[in-house]
């Protein structure tokens, strides 16, 4: 599914609107529609609830005022409070507001700090809120009377739904610089926007519903968008099937080069997990004194010793990798490698040399370091890196904060810098391909919040790689089905309680729901 900002769906507003001449009144009656479906759809007995809606003066509030008059005819007790003249109105809500004057309906306008005493009243009373205060043309933070308001609804026990996008939320960016709703539901129009998506705006959105309000199809299909929704139809059109007639070396042979003394784990879970995500054969290559633990662990995996410098890799293993990879697909470098000095060496003339598709997670990442965009120029095979935020930070020396309050736009400049795909892990995890295009995940918790479960999705990347997917599609592909995985385990685990071979554990449930 396309996402847009909120700048990029006013132009589509536009588009429609002005261009195909579809009446802006009409496209506010079906936004009403879907928010009355959907709170049908949760209070049956909708004609029995007090509900109490909260409008400004744009076409937010315009569909609020739809909401209110369905409502009535469904003979819900209903109270709009407006936060504005009735002067101040833009021209499509001042029509609705007058169908609901002459239907003898009367709304509540406030304009000073004063008269939130009426507005908290009937919140208190309230069993349903509807925020159509701010929409998705909203900047900066909320002040004044509009402030007060959100936060007399944050303070309400009622069910709260939100127009579009929770009041005080950015659509651009998802930043919140002042107060902004906490909804139960949030129902967007026709494509979700970046700013319910990324955090913090996403922790104010509550359950997101999109819903099509009658922009033409082909108007969507045409519209230039850079950056994807990931979900599982996605994923159903893009993962590749198995076929009946088939054997273990028509799925890839997957080649890990990990583990050091004390992270035997890392390199364990991200082997198997390739294994987990379909590859026919996986080779986990490690210092040799560690073969003896790798032995107890891995039963299904080919285990490798190389060349070792005190439970490290040592550099003089870099002919026996080149080697070992001569006849493998697919290359993972980094899960528990650690930072000794032979080890960083050999990396990055592993990383440097290597002519086949490289995954490069972990201490792989940290021993590219300043080094990495010259060492991954000289690449021509396809590269995915998979960092989290604090590896980011010291690849591309800029803090952890500014990579967070900009995941989508810092993700797409590296991947262009690196020439390469960039996994950059987080809530939600964002890929990006060298050439602009973004991928935002729509699964996993912070259940995922736990040491190791990053090498199982790299696991999951290489064996996803080795099986045949392009890079770009092979990382989105993973990053939905490592957090689906831990969406299936919620309910057996918790979030608190989950750990990566948990998540190990439910990668075949996940790809069991595209077979």
């Amino acid at each position: 599914m396309k996402v847009l900002t909120g700048s990029q769906m006013a132009e589509l507003d536009r588009q429609a609107i002005e261009g195909l001449g579809i009446p802006s009144l009409v496209l506010m009656e079906m936004a009403g529609r879907a928010v009355i479906e959907e709170l049908c759809a949760r209070f049956p007995d909708i004609a029995h609830k007090k509900i109490v809606i909260v409008i400004g003066k744009g076409n937010n509030g315009g569909d609020g005022l739809v909401v209110a008059r369905r409502l009535l005819d469904l003979g819900a007790a209903v109270e709009v409070h407006a936060l504005c003249t009735p002067k101040e109105f833009s021209e499509e809500t001042r029509h609705q507001a007058a169908i609901l004057r002459q239907l003898g309906f009367t709304l509540e306008y406030h304009t000073k700090l004063k008269h939130t005493k009426i507005l908290a009243e009937a919140l208190t009373m309230a069993d349903v809120v509807i925020d159509g205060l701010f929409g998705t043309g909203f900047r900066g933070a909320a002040q004044g009377l509009p402030a007060e308001a959100i936060e007399l609804i944050n303070l309400s026990s009622a069910f709260v739904c939100a127009i579009d996008i929770p009041s005080g939320v950015e659509a651009n960016t998802g930043h919140v610089l002042g107060p902004a709703v906490y909804a139960d539901l949030t129902v967007t129009f026709e494509l979700p926007k970046l700013g319910l998506l990324l955090y913090p705006g996403r922790q104010y959105v509550g359950e997101l519903v999109v819903r099509p309000i009658g922009y033409p199809r082909i108007l969507i299909e045409q519209y230039a968008s850079t950056m994807t929704f990931v979900d599982a139809d996605w994923v159903h059109d893009h993962l590749l099937k198995r076929e009946p007639y088939s054997h273990k070396g028509d799925y890839g042979k997957v080649l890990v080069v990990a583990g050091s003394r004390g992270y035997t784990g890392a390199a364990a879970l991200c082997a198997e997990a390739a294994l987990r995500a379909g590859a026919g054969l996986v080779y986990l290559a490690v210092p040799e004194s560690l073969l003896p633990a790798m032995e107890a662990k891995l039963t299904e995996v080919i285990k490798l010793g190389l060349p070792d410098v005190d439970g490290a890799l040592a550099s003089s293993a870099l002919p026996k990798i080149f080697e070992m990879l001569e006849d493998k697909d697919v290359l993972i470098v980094g899960p528990g490698l650690g930072r000794h000095p032979h080890t960083v060496k050999t990396v990055r003339q592993l990383v440097a040399q290597a002519e086949k598709p490289v995954v490069i997670d972990a201490d792989g990442l940290n021993a590219l370091g300043p080094e990495a965009e010259k060492i991954l120029s000289r690449r021509s095979a396809p590269t995915v890196l998979t960092p989290h935020p604090g590896e980011l930070s010291r690849l591309i020396a800029q803090g952890v904060d500014e990579i967070e309050s900009d995941r989508v736009g810092i993700a797409r400049k590296t991947a262009k810098q690196f020439h390469s795909v960039l996994v950059l892990k987080g809530v939600p995890t964002v890929t990006a391909t060298p050439d602009g295009e973004i991928f935002i995940n729509s699964t996993g918790h912070s259940g995922l919040a736990s040491g190791g479960t990053g090498d199982v999705l790299t696991g999951c990347l290489g064996g996803l790689l080795a099986q045949g997917l392009d890079s770009m599609t092979a990382s989105v592909c993973a990053v939905y089905l490592h957090g689906r995985a831990a969406d299936l385990l919620k309910g057996d685990v918790g979030e608190r309680g989950m750990i990566a071979s948990d998540v190990l554990r439910a990668l075949p449930w996940a790809l069991r729901e595209f077979e």
